[in-house]
């Protein structure tokens, strides 16, 4: 059964900065892409990040509000199954429970959109005060 358990939220100052880890077990983890999504109070789930197979390329959506771009940094090792994403200048709106997810695709914008994405993780709340 595929697992995909996050770790590393917690609460921090605006400005601050967060390391989110997902590892994946029972999954051929270096053949598909990876995707980070949150879910802000009262609002709809959106895609944050997402990294290819290999790692060489990310995406980071236009649409995500607001944007992570410069802020945010998804990376993975494929030695230990495991994805990460780095949040750095964070604000108060950029709270919200996180996720990893992925399904069978290569490329970061096929984990962009969450119809794609087969397998998820529980979450790991982030919550920026100030």
């Amino acid at each position: 059964q595929v697992q995909l358990v996050e770790s590393g939220g917690g609460s921090v100052q605006a400005g601050g900065s967060l390391r989110l880890s997902c590892e994946v077990s029972q999954y051929d983890f270096n053949r598909y892409c990876m995707g980070w999504f949150r879910r802000g109070p009262g609002k709809e789930r959106e895609a944050v990040a997402s990294i290819s197979f290999s790692g060489v390329t990310t995406y980071y959506p236009s649409f995500t509000s607001p944007s992570v771009k410069g802020r945010f940094t998804i990376s993975r090792d494929n030695a230990k199954n495991s994805v990460y994403l780095q949040m750095n200048s964070l604000k108060p709106e950029d709270s919200g429970m996180y996720y990893c997810a992925t399904g069978p695709g290569a490329t970061p914008e096929f984990c962009a959109f969450e119809s794609n994405l087969k397998y998820w993780g529980q979450g790991t709340q982030v919550t920026v005060s100030g």
